[in-house]
């Protein structure tokens, strides 16, 4: 496992049992998407674990009282597709986050990505990055993500890098690059396939997430 102290990975029983359940090849889509936001939902709670907070003053029904807000403009960016997967359960946290998507796949030969899609606007609008992508693989795809939104404007010590699994070599390919990033993710795996994926890892996540019939409904936007 890695030793970084910017590798975050989340020690909890119910993640441990989720993550069986989204490795096992009899999961149905429902099961796997439904499991990936669960999953989703407690990486995202440690990965705002330092976020900055405000001190309000507010009302009760009982009385006034002092409470807490989150302090930063949050913006979500899911690397789309499978990242989508991961954007309701941050919803939930940040209800009033900007979600952003970015487009990129790994090209099959040069396993290297592509850009295709990009909504970031032309100068930066939020504090915190949340960058969404179940899977750190040869990491080609994050490296490529973080300098999109390095490029953008955003330092990378204001981006939080959230996965569901990722290799011990993607790991150390994302800090090779960008050494002030953390990254937060369920689990990790030591090797990867001459295929560049993730092993025993959990298969490939934007297929598992849809169901051949409604693939296209659900990726519509």
């Amino acid at each position: 496992m890695s030793s970084s102290p910017n590798v975050h990975l989340i020690n909890h029983p119910i993640v441990r049992a989720k993550l069986t359940q989204l490795r096992r090849a009899e999961t149905s889509a429902k099961e796997f998407r439904e499991t990936m936001e669960a999953i989703s939902y407690f990486v995202g709670i440690e990965g705002s674990r330092d976020i900055e907070e405000v001190t309000v003053d507010a009302q009760s029904p009982i009385g006034a009282f002092k409470g807490n807000d989150i302090k930063p403009k949050v913006g979500l960016t899911p690397i789309l597709r499978a990242g989508l997967g991961m954007t309701d359960a941050m919803l939930a946290l940040f209800p009033n986050a900007q979600v952003y998507h970015i487009g990129l796949f790994r090209e099959k030969i040069s396993l290297q990505p592509v850009e295709y899609y990009s909504k970031l606007p032309a100068n930066p609008t939020v504090d915190l990055v949340y960058l969404l992508d179940p899977l750190i693989a040869t990491a080609g795809t994050a490296i490529a993500a973080l300098t999109m939104i390095a490029d953008w404007g955003i330092p990378i010590q204001k981006v939080r890098y959230l996965a569901i699994l990722a290799s011990e070599e993607g790991l150390k390919n994302v800090l090779a690059e960008f050494p002030d990033l953390h990254i937060y993710v369920a689990g990790i795996d030591e090797k990867l396939t001459d295929n560049g994926l993730i092993f025993p890892g959990l298969g490939d996540a934007l297929t598992r997430e849809n169901d051949a019939h409604d693939f296209r409904n659900r990726c519509a936007f």
